[in-house]
């Protein structure tokens, strides 16, 4: 007989019929006559009631039936005699692939806290919580594939390993061969890494930006979507050492053009979710409402499909930053000190700073633009004024951004002095600077981490809990 996946059978249309199923046990439970075995195979958030009858299978047999153990079922598919379930599977056939000692076993069928479950990553997609979350991260992928495909643009697979930083940060990983207990060194005292794999000094990339920008202007528009890596010291809820992003770049944008696209695309995913992922997403609201039942009400996170449809139904405010910083400083909530960081021109906005304009003075998303050039990237395109640059900024609800992008500065000129300023060796990047000297055109694009995505359309509270094995100081285990 054909195995079928629990989320086809329990939409209830076989009922009548003998079905086989395979799955792990969520929980057990019973008496001397019957036992009720929740299954679950990792396609749907919900389990499949599986009833076994104690005389026919044995007490035996059954005991080593726990959380987790592995099983394949035949049986006939009913109508539920119970609540909470359409249909229930009456078992004939149980064949037991794998036991679970309940003694050893870590994941019990009871309340374990989101540390522990990081603590056993290996075992925590197991969980209702990480299948959900891991479900919706998929489906999240598949429709940025999808959406950038309808829309004729080329994916563009660039470097891991590369001689530039993007940004600017100088925090990156080594890539290296050398022997790092005697490393061949210059007259100096430098390390000679003319002598190494690459014949210079590589890194991990921090984003596929500059690369991208090659293949827009040739061949369009194109997007990337792969990892990146940052070695920055931080342990906080924000911050991962390896995390996923992606980065479509379009010949023949301009700002105006950008943003039409990032609410786009955003708005797109959203969409994406709610009508492919209810079932986890209603899961994910339950458990956000039940952990913050105890916050005052005026520190709870909007219920999670409420926000998902906030972001749907509103058009996004398109805010100057100078005009964000005079919203900021006309507020109640600066003339109270309430902010804890300072708000003045030419400053980074916090997210805290971010947040407010958000969610308490526009109460829809926001794209700030048109940022000071000194708190800026190199590549961004120099407004008239000489004082801000093309960029733009996606804020929204409970996270704050969730895209940085901009206009790029296709003027040569104006570039190379912009690197000379910011200290960026041009010379290192002619490769970069061919794209301004043969055929130059208006050009932009922007970046969108995946898991600040996914902590906002799952609801989690920290970016370790949507990637399956979170890489962080002092933390690279599995």
């Amino acid at each position: 007989m054909k195995r079928l996946k629990i989320k086809e059978v329990l939409k209830g249309e076989l009922v009548g019929q003998q079905v086989l199923v395979k799955g792990w046990v969520r929980t057990k439970r019973g008496s001397k006559n019957v036992n009720f075995i929740a299954l679950n195979d990792g396609s749907t958030i919900n389990n499949l009631q599986v009833v076994a009858d104690v005389e026919k299978f044995g007490e035996d047999f059954l005991k080593d039936i726990n959380t987790s153990a592995s099983l394949g079922i035949t049986g006939d598919l009913v109508a539920s005699q119970g609540s909470g379930q359409l249909v229930e599977l009456n078992a004939t056939e149980i064949v037991i692939y794998g036991k679970a000692d309940p003694e050893k076993y870590p994941i019990q069928p009871k309340k374990h806290s989101l540390e522990f479950l990081r603590e056993n990553a290996h075992l925590r997609f197991r969980t209702a919580t990480f299948s959900a979350v891991f479900r919706i991260r998929h489906a999240m992928a598949f429709a940025i594939h999808q959406y950038f495909n309808n829309r004729g643009f080329v994916y563009l697979h660039t470097p891991l390993i590369t001689g530039s930083d993007a940004e600017g940060a100088g925090q990156m990983f080594r890539v290296t061969t050398l022997d790092p207990k005697n490393p061949p060194l210059l007259e100096d005292g430098k390390i000679d890494y003319s002598q190494d794999f690459f014949g210079k000094s590589t890194n991990l990339t921090v984003s596929g930006q500059l690369e991208g920008e090659l293949g827009a202007t040739a061949l369009g528009e194109i997007y990337t979507f792969g990892p990146t890596f940052r070695a920055e010291n931080s342990n906080t809820a924000r911050h991962l050492a390896e995390f996923w992003m992606i980065e479509p770049e379009m010949a023949f944008y301009e700002l105006q053009d950008n943003m039409d696209l990032a609410e786009d695309f955003l708005k797109s995913l959203i969409k994406y979710a709610l009508d492919n992922c209810m079932d986890d997403l209603e899961f994910l609201s339950k458990r956000l409402q039940e952990e913050e039942k105890n916050k005052p009400m005026d520190e709870r996170s909007m219920e999670l499909i409420e926000k998902l449809r906030f972001v749907l139904e509103n058009d996004f405010i398109r805010l100057p930053y100078t005009e964000a910083i005079e919203v900021l400083k006309n507020s109640n909530h600066y003339k109270k000190n309430k902010f804890q960081y300072p708000v003045d021109w030419g400053t980074d906005l916090q997210s805290e700073h971010e947040r407010y304009l958000v969610e308490k003075h526009f109460k829809k998303p926001v794209i700030l633009i048109n940022y000071p050039k000194e708190i800026k990237a190199f590549y961004m395109k120099q407004n008239q004024d000489g004082k801000t640059v093309a960029a733009m900024d996606v804020l929204f609800p409970g996270i704050g951004e969730i895209i940085g992008g901009s206009q790029r500065e296709e003027d040569l000129d104006k570039l190379v002095t912009r690197m000379n300023e910011m200290g960026v060796p041009a010379h290192e990047m002619e490769w970069y600077l061919d794209t301004r000297r043969f055929g130059t055109v208006p050009h932009a694009g922007f970046g969108l981490g995946f898991e600040r995505l996914l902590l906002f359309v799952t609801g989690m509270g920290n970016i370790r809990d949507v990637i399956a094995f979170p890489r962080t100081p002092k933390n690279a285990e599995f």
